[in-house]
């Protein structure tokens, strides 16, 4: 069984700058992390691999830095990594990422499985799988939170609103899944250094390696969908201090409560 999962850099920190004109983020010079739904999706991409012929590899498109969490996938216990950079890619929205991504899992071969994450942290659509899935022309289900193998292919325990809906998938097929599906482990420290280089184990690709090289498909120049305005969230600071009885600071706060109309 082959297996890819779909992983993403993020930012560390929610104070990211974003690019007035264009509505994305600037990710230069910003730290960045493994999106946390992506671990889950490694940890149960690992958990499916049963025997030497299975294998795992993980995908992520971004800047040349975001090779960081390919060699994180590696130190979990994925087999390699595919890094798509290049400049064309920026700027892209769900469909353009998506399509993006297609390419990229193309790339990698015949795919029984692919896995993502719920959502990302940046972005937090939820759409990427889906579309991906749509592209790769493969069955799909979201939110999964439980898996097993069966003869043709998985069983499939999906959160749906409350409810627990059970389904079996045959191969190939496309998850997300969420983040009750499994606990993620950590990078081993000792497989990193038993395979020495990790960058051997990844592959680097850009438009130049895809089937389809009209840039026009990709980054911004390929998204139908523009962000208008995107901004921080705005902070109150200001704070009052109360001091009396409990009968005092009572009828204090229900004034309060009532001069701003919320009883």
């Amino acid at each position: 069984m082959d297996i890819i999962v779909c992983i993403k850099q993020v930012p560390q920190s929610t104070q990211v700058e974003v690019d007035p004109e264009t509505g994305v983020l600037k990710r230069s010079g910003v730290k960045g992390k493994m999106n946390p739904y992506d671990l889950f999706a490694i940890e149960t991409a690992l958990r499916l691999k049963k025997n030497e012929n299975d294998t795992v590899k993980a995908v992520t498109m971004g800047p040349p830095q975001a090779k960081s969490v390919l060699e994180e996938a590696v130190m979990m216990g994925a087999d390699g990594g595919l890094l798509v950079t290049d400049r064309r890619f920026a700027g892209a929205d769900v469909l353009s990422t998506s399509y993006t991504l297609s390419q990229a899992v193309k790339l990698c071969g015949k795919a029984d499985l692919v896995i993502c994450g719920k959502q990302t942290t940046d972005g937090d659509t939820a759409q990427v799988g889906a579309e991906l899935s749509e592209f790769l022309g493969m069955d799909y289900t979201a939110n999964a939170c439980e898996l097993k193998l069966n003869d043709n292919g998985l069983t499939v325990t999906v959160n749906r609103d409350g409810k627990t809906v059970v389904q079996n998938m045959a191969f190939p097929c496309l998850i997300s899944v969420d983040g009750d599906i499994a606990t993620p482990r950590l990078p081993s420290y000792k497989r990193g250094k038993e395979l020495g280089d990790l960058s051997a184990l990844i592959r680097v690709v850009s438009l130049a390696d895809f089937a389809d090289q009209e840039a026009t498909h990709y980054g911004l120049n390929g998204s139908p969908t523009q962000v208008e305005r995107i901004f921080p969230p705005e902070k109150n600071t200001q704070k009052e201090i109360f001091e009396g009885s409990g009968e005092e600071l009572t009828e204090k706060l229900f004034g309060i409560l009532s001069s701003k109309k919320f009883i």
